[in-house]
């Protein structure tokens, strides 16, 4: 079963343009299958992958047979698996300066394409981010229903304005089970898809190994990753809270400078995302420390080896926060916390490029004195609109501001 990705309509618009379009993500994201299904409304159009070692060799040693062989009297290229062209940018950029072919390359690392592609291709190469599965898309495979059900609501919620939505409850309990699921498992498709919960966790499991054999051997060459482990499993723990260095380089035997950079190769891979604060006033607000949160909440739940429901679970706070950051990351959304030096804090504040500022806090449920939090921020930032995601919803329909966490 196909699923759309919102990502789909973005790449056949730039198919008019005549820039490479890199698409990049996790491995297993599926890049690969949103990429067939384009390629198939296309005429005159061709896909190779450079996994398999014959096409590869025939790009690095002989460029001009592979034109000859793959792109001349095509319209589209589309090449998979590109990392693996150790100095693919400097071919790509032959074949793209002499041959008229719309070229479409994917990867899993963002630091792969880097050094071997995209530097060498400044003003010719378009980049975008395929993720697993947001929310909405995972609810496209689970449920076509409430999927409708779940578009009617969003369409009357926007992040700009504080206003009073009513839901159902017993379609906002159903939509709630899914989203715990989601939160507990994640998006990647092969997992989504999957019903038995035991097959879920080997998948993931599957992935992440994977992650170490192929991202971290093959660009970082660590060949003793037990370090690297205990760092990953280390900053799951942290999640949604400041980053402490020392005590992350206490805990591996890292540098302070080797945490910095595997946080950053972390980071390009596709694993985890900082988050930096957001200040107007050093002397009174944190400027340095960021956040930490998971790409994908089903990787960090097997990094710390616990798939329980969110009753059960003593982390479900944070787990809660990084499924909004998680939304967040997908939907492309730039986005920051607040914390000031009395450990006042909002756990993100949206810039929603319009000039409007939008905070929003995470809460399992809303209390009455929770609402102090608006007027904290507002003596700071008295343009902002200030909106609650919760998971128990009692107070959704009669306190403005306030919305289920999965509208987010």
């Amino acid at each position: 079963m196909y699923i759309k990705r919102n990502l789909e309509d973005k790449i056949i618009k730039y198919l008019e343009t005549p820039e490479i379009v890199a698409v990049v993500g996790p491995r297993q994201c599926g890049k690969t299958t949103m990429l067939k299904k384009i390629m198939s409304s296309l005429a005159d159009a061709v896909s190779v992958s450079f996994d398999d070692q014959n096409i590869l060799g025939l790009f690095e040693k002989s460029p001009d047979d592979f034109i000859t062989a793959y792109v001349k009297d095509r319209k589209y290229l589309f090449i998979d698996e590109f990392q693996y062209a150790k100095h693919g940018g400097k071919i790509l950029k032959y074949i793209f300066d002499t041959q008229k072919i719309k070229i479409i390359i994917s990867g899993s690392s963002v630091a792969d394409l880097t050094i071997h592609a995209i530097k060498y291709l400044v003003g010719r190469v378009l980049v975008v981010n395929l993720y697993p599965f947001d929310f909405r898309e995972f609810l496209s495979y689970k449920d076509i229903a409430y999927l409708k059900i779940y578009d009617e609501y969003k369409n009357k919620f926007s992040l700009s304005e504080e206003k009073p939505l009513e839901i159902g409850s017993a379609a906002r309990e159903k939509l709630l089970r899914y989203y715990e699921e989601y939160l507990t498992f994640g998006g990647y498709p092969r997992v989504a898809l999957e019903e038995n919960i035991e097959t879920k966790k080997e998948l993931l499991k599957n992935i992440y190994n994977t992650y170490f054999l192929r991202e971290v051997r093959d660009i970082l060459g660590l060949i003793d990753d037990y370090k690297l482990g205990v760092f990953i499993k280390g900053l799951a723990l942290q999640t949604g809270n400041l980053i402490e260095y020392n005590e992350l380089a206490n805990l591996t035997g890292y540098s302070y400078s080797s945490v910095k950079k595997y946080l950053n190769f972390l980071e390009k891979t596709y694993i985890c995302k900082l988050i930096r604060p957001y200040f107007k006033n050093k002397r009174t607000e944190i400027v340095k420390n960021p956040k930490v949160y998971f790409i994908d909440t089903g990787i960090r739940n097997t990094v710390i080896n616990d798939f329980r429901g969110l009753g059960d679970r003593v982390d479900k706070g944070s787990l809660l926060e990084n499924g909004l950051a998680m939304q967040f990351i997908k939907q492309g959304f730039d986005f920051n916390f607040w914390r000031d030096k009395k450990k006042n804090e909002i756990d993100f504040v949206l810039s929603l490029g319009n000039g409007k500022l939008t905070a929003i806090e995470s809460k399992n449920s809303l209390k009455d004195q929770d609402l102090k939090i608006r007027e904290k921020f507002k003596k700071n930032y008295p343009e902002a609109n200030i909106i609650f995601s919760c998971w128990r919803i009692d107070k959704i329909g009669t306190e403005p501001g306030c919305y289920p966490i999965y509208l987010f």
